[in-house]
């Protein structure tokens, strides 16, 4: 399966939340990763928050047509505790007294 984007969030500074399309929720720092001269506009915070999903390429992209690998994405994306799959798990059955 391929790795897609299907939605993203501006978090904070240099911080995105990207979906992925197999459940996956991450957050992604980009701030040390702006290099070169596409991505130089993306330094000025009201340029980085134009972000959006291109649904032609499925993946993050700026008006200016800077974009990112989802793999790479998802590479360096962080799992936050609250978007971890969560896993429920009942009390140990007591014995019933006779």
């Amino acid at each position: 399966m391929f790795l897609h984007v299907t939605a993203v969030k501006y978090v904070k500074d240099y911080v995105l939340q990207v979906t992925f399309n197999n459940g996956r929720i991450k957050q992604v720092n980009l701030q040390n990763e702006l290099d070169g001269e596409v991505f130089e506009p993306l330094r000025n915070p009201a340029v980085f928050q134009q972000v959006a999903v291109n649904p032609d390429t499925k993946t993050i992209e700026w008006p200016n047509g800077a974009d990112m690998a989802p793999e790479f994405l998802n590479e360096i994306g962080q799992m936050k505790p609250e978007y971890d799959d969560v896993c429920i798990s009942s009390p140990a059955m007591q014995p019933v007294p006779a």
